[in-house]
C-alpha cells in the first residue's frame, strides 16, 4: 500500500538561480514570497512603516513604485531602515530605473523593450550590473505591445510568451543573464496557460501571479486556483498574491498557498472544522482569537481545533498540538497526537496560546543551536 504522503512531494520545475539582494530566486532556493507596497514612495515613514508589517508576515521581497525622480531617490532612505531586499517599478522610465539602481533598488521591474532607444538599454543594464541588480520582465495581458496584439488580435498565451522572450533577448544579446519573468493576466485560465507554454521554452526563473485578481475573498480564491495549479505542477520560483487589499494580507496568503503544498514552512497551521450543532465549543471564534494571537509565531507547528470527538481524535493524531470539545464544559487536549489533559471553557484560549508558544520554544530550540 502506498503512504498518502508519497503524493505530498511536487517536482520542481529546473530553473537558473539569480538573486535578489541577499534572496536566491529558482534553482533549488525556497519559492519567495512577495508583495507591493501602496504608500507614496516619497512618504518614506509610511512606506518603511508598511513594509515592517509585510516583513513581520513573512515577505521575503517588496516592491516599491518609483514613478518619479523623488521616488526613485527616497529608495535611498527606504533601503537602509527595512531588512527585505527592495524591487523597484519603473516600467517605461529608463532613468527611474539607474536612479534606483544608484539608490539601492535589488532588483528592476522593466521591460527593456519599452524603454526606447538601445543606448537607454545598455545604461540601465550598466546600472544593473554596477550595482548587483537583477531585473525582472513584466508582462501584462492588459498592456502588450501594439504589433502582438495586431498579430494575434488579442492577448493569449502565444503573444504573453513571445512578448517575454522579445523582452529577454534584449538582455541576453547584452550578456545580461540575471533575471526573471513574469506573464500576469487577470484571467486565470490565461495566465496559467501562458505560464505552463513559458515554462517549456526557457529556464528563467518566474515569477507567477494573477494580476489584479480582486478583493481580499475573490482575490484569494482566483489566486489559489491559479497559482495553486502552477505550484502543483512545479511551476513558480517566487509569487505575489495581488489583492484589493493591505500588503500584508498578500503575503498571508501566498504563505497558505505555499504552506498548503508543502512547499515551504512558517508559523502556526490550524486544523478546524467548519462548527456544527455538536460542537462543544464555539469553533469559529476560537480559531479567530488564535489565528490573532498566534500570528507572531514563526516556528512551524500544527493545531487541531475540532469542536465535537467526531473528528477530533483523529485530527489530532496527526498534529503538534490538539483541542477537541467535551462535555459539562471541559474540553481534550492533546500533545503529539495523545490525550494529556482535559481544560474548562473559559481558560481555553490562554491555554492554548501557551501551550503553542512552548512547544514552539522547544521547537526552534535545535534548530537555532545548529545555525550557531
Amino acid at each position: 500500500m502506498t503512504s498518502y504522503r508519497a503524493y505530498q512531494h511536487i517536482e520542481r520545475r529546473r530553473s537558473r538561480q539569480i538573486h535578489v539582494g541577499p534572496v536566491p530566486v529558482g534553482g533549488d532556493a525556497p519559492i519567495t514570497v512577495q508583495t507591493m507596497t501602496n504608500t507614496p514612495t516619497t512618504d518614506v515613514a509610511a512606506t518603511v512603516a508598511q513594509i515592517h508589517r509585510a516583513e513581520r508576515a513573512g515577505a521575503d521581497i517588496v516592491r516599491v513604485s518609483c514613478p518619479d525622480r523623488e521616488s526613485a531617490l527616497a529608495l535611498k532612505d527606504i533601503v537602509r531602515q527595512v531588512h527585505v531586499p527592495i524591487v523597484a517599478d519603473i516600467h517605461f522610465h529608463y532613468r527611474r530605473a539607474i536612479e534606483a539602481a544608484e539608490s539601492g533598488a535589488a532588483c528592476l521591474r522593466i521591460n527593456p523593450g519599452n524603454i526606447g532607444s538601445p543606448e537607454r538599454v545598455r545604461e540601465v543594464i550598466k546600472a544593473a550590473r554596477d550595482h548587483g541588480c537583477s531585473m525582472r520582465i513584466g508582462v501584462n495581458a492588459g498592456s502588450l505591445e501594439k504589433h502582438l496584439l495586431e498579430k494575434y488580435g488579442e492577448p493569449n498565451p502565444e503573444a504573453l510568451v513571445e512578448s517575454a522572450l522579445e523582452h529577454a533577448k534584449i538582455l541576453q544579446d547584452h550578456d545580461f543573464h540575471e533575471f526573471k519573468i513574469s506573464v500576469k493576466a487577470s484571467d486565470v485560465f490565461l495566465a496559467v496557460a501562458a505560464y505552463q507554454q513559458l515554462a517549456e521554452v526557457c529556464d528563467h526563473p518566474l515569477h507567477i501571479g494573477i494580476t489584479e485578481a480582486g478583493g481580499r475573498r475573490t482575490g484569494t480564491v482566483k489566486s489559489a486556483i491559479g497559482l495553486g495549479t502552477l505550484l502543483w505542477a512545479g511551476i513558480g520560483d517566487t509569487l505575489r498574491v495581488s489583492l484589493s487589499a493591505e500588503p500584508e494580507e498578500e503575503v498571508l496568503v501566498g504563505w497558505e498557498l505555499l504552506k498548503s503544498l508543502g512547499l515551504r514552512h512558517r508559523g502556526v497551521r490550524i486544523i478546524s472544522c467548519p462548527s456544527c450543532a455538536r460542537q462543544g465549543f464555539n469553533v469559529i471564534d476560537t480559531v479567530q482569537k488564535l489565528e490573532e494571537r498566534l500570528a507572531h509565531i514563526e516556528t512551524p507547528l500544527t493545531l487541531s481545533i475540532i469542536g465535537c470527538v467526531v473528528n477530533g481524535p483523529g485530527e489530532a493524531l496527526m498534529t503538534d498540538l490538539g483541542l477537541t470539545g467535551g462535555g459539562a464544559g471541559r474540553h481534550m487536549v492533546y500533545s503529539a497526537g495523545k490525550t494529556d489533559h482535559t481544560i474548562a471553557a473559559g481558560d481555553m484560549i490562554e491555554h492554548i496560546v501557551e501551550l503553542v508558544e512552548k512547544r514552539a520554544a522547544e521547537l526552534a530550540a535545535p534548530a537555532k543551536v545548529a545555525a550557531e
